[in-house]
């Protein structure tokens, strides 16, 4: 501020005001047209990995899921069954058994996260999309299959076209004799063929194994039990029309969520982000204004005589007034508009072509996923209004107030 006030007065007492001034009021639209820019970049680029994120996600979670509000598991009885598919809404209810297990190939191992689940699994088509080597299916001819995913397929070293080496994954048992001297003794072991790999997102790809139902109950000793039920709706309904109907009948000993509360906390955290980069490049834009304060400033000194004629031609203090600040509102709506085209631009640019891309060969998409909302343009529309006020009011109302007292020459 000091080295621009030294400049101002540098150029005030050598009789070059105006075109200072001038250098100013673009200097200022040049800043604000920058900070539109990368505003809507930004937020587009947010908005782009959300999407992305519930694309990736949507191929395998399920519409609706019910899981038991204590407890891992819960019986799924035939009351709790003719309950459900009274519902309207309801297509397909695929039981679910998961648990942590370890998993052993050859000589590799580690800890997985094994889902069972329901012959009618396959129906919903949720990892048609998804499987990049081998088949989907969990049984053919009575032999069961497992899928794992792409990142376990990498750290195991498994072959799915290998019919001779299997799985072999151990759960603890529930009756454990503390006596027992054989450690073998104290865990389930259960052998199954890698029938198919999957990839969808590395969460998934390095933790989970699908398998049958049968399979995960014997290895679990679950005994009818289940951990979750997962539900496809047929679209009749939206997924939180859904969800409410299923709470009022089967009540609240049970908790119910929709795809998109499945991975609530992700998702609020990506908004949270967001809304601390809108916040950060409100107070950049903000601060950038200054220039048009110092610009409109300068303007009502410069002005001076020209508003003494205006004054004495009858002009009002409501007209000086309007005057300044539709000479701040010029400033700040030009460099908003160029802003917002060339993020505009940017944005579809970025779209069509994937100019700006990973840099990773094993990166989901090629390019930055981005994505233009009209609330996030219309927004940094208000925010530009309101900067260019808060930005002119001061000048404007000095410039009505040397008008009232007769300052003005």
């Amino acid at each position: 501020m000091n080295l621009s006030i030294f400049i101002a007065k540098r150029y005030f007492f050598s009789g070059k005001k105006k075109s200072f001034i001038n250098l100013i009021s673009i200097i200022s639209m040049v800043v604000v047209a920058t900070g539109t820019m990368a505003l809507i970049i930004a937020l587009s680029v947010f908005n782009g990995l959300e999407g992305l994120l519930r694309g990736l996600y949507s191929t395998v979670d399920p519409n609706i899921v019910i899981m038991p509000l204590q407890g891992k598991s819960f019986y799924y009885d035939q009351e709790l069954k003719a309950k459900l598919e009274k519902i309207e809404g309801i297509e397909i209810i695929t039981e679910v058994s998961e648990d942590n297990a370890l998993i052993r190939y050859k000589d590799a191992q580690r800890v997985v996260r094994v889902k069972g689940v329901g012959d009618n699994f396959a129906k919903q088509g949720r990892l048609d999309k998804a499987i990049v080597q081998g088949r989907g299916d969990l049984k053919v001819d009575d032999i069961n299959y497992a899928i794992i995913g792409r990142g376990i397929q990498y750290d195991l070293s498994v072959n799915p076209s290998n019919d001779f080496y299997a799985l072999q994954i151990y759960y603890p048992r529930k009756d454990i004799n503390p006596n027992a001297l054989n450690p073998d003794k104290m865990l389930n072991v259960q052998h199954i063929l890698a029938g198919g790999v999957f990839a969808i997102e590395k969460y998934y790809d390095e933790n989970f194994v699908y398998v049958p139902i049968e399979f995960a109950e014997a290895l679990f000793e679950q005994d009818g039990k289940r951990t979750s039920l997962e539900l496809k709706a047929d679209g009749s309904k939206s997924n939180e029309d859904l969800k409410e109907a299923i709470t009022n009948i089967i009540g609240e000993e049970y908790k119910v969520l929709t795809n998109t509360e499945i991975h609530g906390d992700l998702y609020r955290i990506l908004s949270t982000e967001k809304f601390f980069v809108f916040l950060v490049f409100s107070i950049i834009i903000a601060i950038a204004s200054i220039n048009i304060f110092f610009s409109l400033t300068m303007l009502v000194i410069d002005k001076k005589k020209d508003v003494a004629v205006l004054n004495a031609l009858g002009a009002s203090t409501k007209l000086v007034r309007d005057i300044f600040l539709f000479e701040g509102a010029l400033v700040a709506f030009t460099g908003a508009f160029i802003g917002l085209a060339l993020g505009l631009v940017v944005c579809f640019a970025q779209q069509t072509f994937g100019i700006i891309s990973m840099g990773m060969q094993s990166a989901i998409m090629d390019a930055y996923p981005i994505k233009v909302e009209l609330m996030d343009t219309v927004y940094t529309v208000l925010l530009i209004i309101l900067i260019a006020f808060v930005s002119s009011v001061r000048p404007a109302i000095k410039a009505s107030n040397e008008v009232n007292t007769g300052m003005l020459q």
